[in-house]
């Protein structure tokens, strides 16, 4: 008996790597950020700065825009000549024993994370919101080891200087790390388009 099973309408994760670390110049202006405040979430902090790339990192933001236009590229693969551009842009403090639960961005096409730093064990978790209608109210129990068709959960493993690019309406978390020892800080963006969307014969056309 033979058989193939086929995986349709995959979900895009794109990940790729900075060579170099933060600069003297990246890590100040790090520093700067962080000692400007940052918000006490519940299970995490953010800073209160929510739109770093407008006026620090430069040369991460440009890292990161390049990887943007490699992501719309080859990904979304666009008929017309659009731009997508980073909205906010803010950092994440992780401490020991901390989380952020799931959650996905609003108002984004594009999100992104790059990590600033690290420790053993960093996973960031993206979860199937599709599971359950899939499988409607049936519920069958599969085996420990979850297979590709059966996992509602996949795990990425992170570490500095990696960054990450994915659908903005892609659930993920941070789930708490036992391992953990130092602070994980990582920078995450949101981004919208610029240019022509839609079709005007078809009253779709909306001009951004």
């Amino acid at each position: 008996m033979t058989f193939e099973i086929h995986g349709i309408f995959p979900i895009p994760v794109y990940e790729t790597h900075r060579e170099s670390d933060l600069d003297s110049t990246e890590k100040k202006d790090i520093e700067d950020i962080i000692g400007e405040g940052v918000y006490p979430g519940a299970l995490h902090s953010f800073s209160n700065n929510s739109y770093i790339f407008n006026t620090k990192l430069k040369k991460l933001k440009e890292f990161c825009k390049q990887h943007i236009k490699t992501y719309v590229k080859e990904i979304i693969n666009p008929k017309e000549d659009i731009e997508i551009y980073i909205t906010q842009s803010w950092i994440n403090v992780t401490k020991p024993g901390e989380s952020n639960w799931e959650h996905c961005h609003v108002n984004s096409i594009i999100s992104g994370a790059f990590y600033i730093e690290t420790d053993v064990g960093q996973t960031i978790s993206c979860y199937d919101q599709n599971q359950r209608e899939r499988t409607g109210s049936i519920q069958i129990h599969p085996q420990e080891n979850a297979n590709i068709w059966t996992a509602d959960t996949t795990f990425f493993s992170v570490e500095k200087n990696m960054l990450l690019l994915f659908p903005s309406w892609l659930t993920h978390g941070v789930t708490i790390n036992g391992k953990q020892t130092k602070d994980v800080i990582s920078l995450s963006f949101n981004t919208f388009v610029k240019g022509t969307l839609g079709v005007r014969k078809n009253l779709s056309e909306l001009i951004l």
